[in-house]
């Protein structure tokens, strides 16, 4: 019998593929039958339009493979390119024999994956992943439409807006409203979720006329990028407002159909949980006119012009005239691949910026624009893009620095930080002496701090220079610093972090305690351990030498198996989807915790105030802290010392 796929068509569904496969079991598992042909595998798509993965040409097909998968808990196979590089993966996670996952990869990368959650044969959820988003659609009726988002982010919205408009997708559109429930759940109450709750179903039901009376938007409509101000938060105990509600106003997504570009006031976009939301209806500009930004729903109530209207029509048309350039600049970009012409459009871009910068007619629009500079020459010159970026940086900060006005005095802070940074990745060629540039790098960053000793830059100057001494073993000048960054800084992130590494400091002797999840979501103590010695070791999927140190602590635990050794990972990763993906695929026999926030934000790396990755503490069975950052090396000797 012969039990590989027939080729299908284009758009097969998963579905056909899990009966195929299904068809083709003998009786114990997926291994045991033939697998499909690379044709077959490759003929597979997914069930969401528009997914950029790797495909092959007709005559690479025939020099692909398919393999096995390698995982004791998964069956299924794989499917690896001319070269080797991982193409398709189609897996059945749950040992019923028939497929239930169809990955999808971009330079040998998950990217996109077809999900059948409840096992029944067919695809109900879809997920975007690494280069691919963030995005993770649910498909409750299983009809290939996303009926809702579990996880989107705002960038991705517009995206979704755009596409929306470009099809006249009324449904599409529907699924990234906020529903009353969203409204509500978020905490705004009273009046406001009335007024919010009635202005998105009324946005729902004139999507279709909308779509269909506009002219800008069409099938050949590409999304570009998303363009807002940073979020701001509305707090909980202000009218309307019963929790914390976070969201963007005036946002705005650029988008290019053909050679012409435009824009799309989309206007406020509201963060629910995992996903962030729209409100209403976007706003389109007109044959190259103006845009007017709409009306706020909570920082800007009643309604508030485009950031030019403050100067003369002439002032807002070059404004417009030049953020137009700028929007081609970034299209070029994100097309160009050679480091001659990213050089060349950088320089452009800054030089477009630098003119926004001489138009603004505010404080405030001038502030933004050179913030904006600072920060796009600053990432184009350490990426290698923008080499002579840095003399440029060099430059603004010399004409800041000769300003006396109050109102520049954060800024010249902010440049001058940014110029550091900047210069010590530059500095960083082949042939550099590091310990030099260290050197230069951490005096830099000392006189920074005295010159502005309030300035928030200096909270983030102060705590890499704590993380130095803690790195030379000057364990006193360290908490020294970080007892500055918690007494001037308070109420900030920094000043949390710097408590929590305080804490850490001095821990030695101590019984410490440490709150938080499972990456499973269930409480855990630190306490609970109370009676056994414990490793605790905080890492990320991107860090080598930590997944290292697990293959090795894996060996410990079992050498002290009889002595009680417990480990307890702390995962702090910007997603608990990499790590829960990591661990499926390198299981590991202990607890491991995940609260969202990443290095700089997961509570559970504030408590301790853990700056860099690895970092290991020793405990004794008494819940006291041995050792406050232990390195691999020497943990078998301190845990031998410990359970004599």
């Amino acid at each position: 019998m012969n039990h590989s796929l027939s080729p299908q068509s284009p758009c097969l569904h998963p579905l056909a593929l899990s009966l195929a496969i299904a068809a083709a079991l003998t009786s114990a598992s997926l291994s045991q039958a033939a697998p499909p042909s690379p044709a077959a595998a490759l003929g597979l798509k997914p069930v969401q339009n528009g997914v950029e993965f790797d495909e092959v040409t007709k005559d690479q097909v025939s020099r692909c493979e398919v393999r096995d998968i390698e995982r004791d808990d998964w069956s299924g196979w794989e499917v690896l390119g001319p070269d080797g590089t991982m193409l398709r993966r189609f897996a059945d996670t749950n040992g019923d024999k028939k497929v239930d996952l169809w990955s999808y990869f971009q330079y040998g990368v998950e990217v996109y994956r077809d999900v059948d959650a409840n096992y029944n044969g067919k695809a109900d959820q879809y997920r975007w992943m690494a280069t691919g988003g963030t995005r993770w659609g649910l498909d409750s009726d299983e009809d290939g439409v996303i009926d809702e988002w579990k996880t989107i982010s705002a960038e991705e919205v517009t995206m979704e807006l755009i596409a929306a408009l470009a099809d006249q997708d009324a449904t599409r559109f529907a699924a990234l409203l906020a529903t009353p429930s969203d409204i509500r759940g978020v905490g705004i109450t009273g009046d406001l979720r009335d007024s919010l709750t009635k202005k998105a179903v009324r946005a729902a039901s004139k999507f279709k006329d909308f779509a269909r009376s506009q002219r800008i938007v069409n099938r050949d409509s590409k999304w570009l990028q998303f363009a807002a101000t940073s979020p701001g938060v509305m707090p909980a105990g202000e009218p309307g407002f019963d929790k914390d509600v976070t969201a963007y106003e005036n946002a705005v997504a650029m988008f290019e159909s053909g050679n012409k570009s435009g824009q799309l006031m989309v206007g406020t976009i509201l963060r629910a949980g995992d996903t962030w939301k729209l409100l209403d209806l976007p706003t389109l500009a007109e044959n190259g006119e103006p845009i007017a930004q709409s009306g706020g729903n909570f920082f800007t109530p009643g309604g508030v012009t485009a950031p030019t209207s403050n100067g003369s029509s002439a002032g807002d048309a070059k404004t417009q005239k030049l953020v137009g350039q700028l929007e081609a600049i970034d299209s070029r970009l994100a097309r160009a691949t050679e480091t001659k012409d990213l050089a060349v459009l950088n320089a452009k871009r800054a030089d477009v910026v630098a003119s926004l910068i001489d138009a603004a007619t505010s404080l405030e629009e001038r502030d933004t624009w050179t913030r904006q500079l600072v920060d796009t020459v600053s990432v184009a010159v350490q990426s290698g893009a923008y080499p002579e970026g840095l003399s440029r940086l060099q430059s603004l900060a010399r004409s800041l620095s000769k300003s006396s006005a109050p109102e520049s005095k954060a800024l010249r802070a902010y440049t001058e930080y940014q110029l550091i940074g900047t210069e010590y990745i530059a500095r960083q060629s082949p042939d550099a002496d590091f310990a030099k540039i260290q050197e230069w790098w951490l005096g830099e960053l000392t006189e920074f701090t005295e010159r502005y000793p309030r300035a928030p830059e200096t909270a983030s100057a102060k705590l890499q220079l704590a993380l130095s001494k803690e790195f030379e073993g000057d364990d006193k000048a360290a908490l020294k610093l970080y007892k500055e960054v918690a007494s001037d800084f308070r109420g900030t992130d920094a000043a949390e972090r710097a408590t929590g590494a305080a804490v850490r400091l001095q821990s030695v002797g101590r019984e410490v305690e440490l709150e938080g999840r499972t990456i499973q979501g269930k409480p855990f103590r630190l306490s609970q351990m109370r009676g056994r010695p414990i490793v605790l070791h905080y890492w990320a999927t991107w860090c080598e030498p930590c997944k290292q140190d697990m293959k090795r602590l894996r060996s410990l635990q079992a050498r002290y198996q009889r002595a009680g050794l417990q480990l307890v990972g702390v995962n702090i990763d910007n997603s608990r989807e990499q790590a829960i993906a990591y661990l499926k695929e390198n299981s590991v026999p202990w607890v491991q915790l995940y609260e969202d926030g990443g290095l700089e934000g997961s509570p559970l790396a504030k408590q301790f105030g853990v700056q860099t990755l690895p970092t290991m503490m020793l405990i004794d069975s008494k819940g006291r802290v041995v050792r406050h950052n232990v390195g691999e090396a020497e943990l078998d000797s301190e845990l031998a010392e410990l359970l004599k």
